[in-house]
């Protein structure tokens, strides 16, 4: 557990020096999908072409990612960033995991392991599907050099930066969203429950999927997602895990309420 005086003074630095990038804002098949002829994923417009749903967080001198997705190695590259200190992972699904064996140059270039914070399951999880990463006896040295850190409900440090686990749900499964000072982070709810909503309070910065506009089973679609930032009342709220069903950006986002905008690959928000 964290004391009440360290989660002060830890959102107290981490505020004057808080950053994240979206690096991808698309659903699990991205936008364009293959194949796909609808005008969304036949737009120009850049902020229209949507890699699966990642982030990176710039708290001082850590930096965080926010799942290993398999764009990860383009969306690193793309924004410029060349260091992971550490990965939050939100869930165990293929479009939030399957870019992990591309830490490995982040790991020759520093050497040192990076650790993946996750449920338990998560992280039984991504053992089972990378079992080279983790395996002590596999000794290749061109191998991810990770390790496994299980995380619960509590907050938790991590250098010097407070880390506080959002539950939400995900369809029928449980899955974290994130929050650092006063900024929060969550994908691919369909849930927010009344125990997290108290965690989400006084914030200046939400990122919350709204994944269309038709309702979905496991995902907030964009009414669901607004109703729940009148609720939590953040100074400002940027969506992601947008679907091309959702229609073209600069339609949605014109109509959406003040406060509120559409959140698009490369975008990067300083939190004040």
């Amino acid at each position: 557990m964290v004391s009440k005086d360290t989660e002060r003074n830890a959102e107290t630095r981490v505020n004057s020096l808080l950053e994240i990038t979206l690096l991808g804002t698309g659903t699990s098949q991205g936008i364009p999908v293959i194949g796909c002829p609808c005008p969304v994923c036949a737009s120009l417009d850049q902020r229209d072409k949507r890699f699966r749903t990642a982030a990176f967080i710039q708290a001082g001198e850590t930096g965080l990612a926010i799942d290993l997705g398999p764009d990860f190695r383009l969306q690193m590259l793309n924004n410029g960033i060349s260091d992971v200190h550490a990965v939050l992972l939100t869930h165990e699904h293929n479009d939030h995991i399957s870019g992990l064996d591309d830490i490995r140059p982040i790991n020759f270039r520093y050497n040192r392991n990076i650790p993946i914070f996750g449920s338990e399951r998560s992280l039984a999880e991504i053992r089972n599907r990378f079992l080279y990463a983790f395996d002590p006896e596999y000794m290749y040295p061109g191998k991810p050099h990770v390790t496994a850190m299980v995380i619960n409900d509590d907050p938790f440090m991590f250098n010097d930066v407070l880390v506080t686990p959002i539950p939400v749900d995900h369809g029928d499964m449980p899955i974290y969203g994130y929050r650092i000072g006063d900024l929060a982070y969550i994908t691919d709810a369909k849930i927010v429950p009344a125990r997290s909503k108290a965690l989400l309070q006084n914030l200046d910065t939400l990122i919350l999927n709204a994944l269309r506009i038709e309702p979905h089973i496991a995902h907030l679609n964009i009414e669901e997602a607004i109703e729940i930032v009148k609720e939590l009342k953040p100074r400002r709220c940027f969506l992601t895990h947008i679907s091309h069903d959702s229609g073209l950006h600069a339609d949605i986002d014109k109509i959406l309420p003040e406060g509120i905008r559409l959140g698009y690959d490369g975008l990067r928000i300083r939190i004040q």
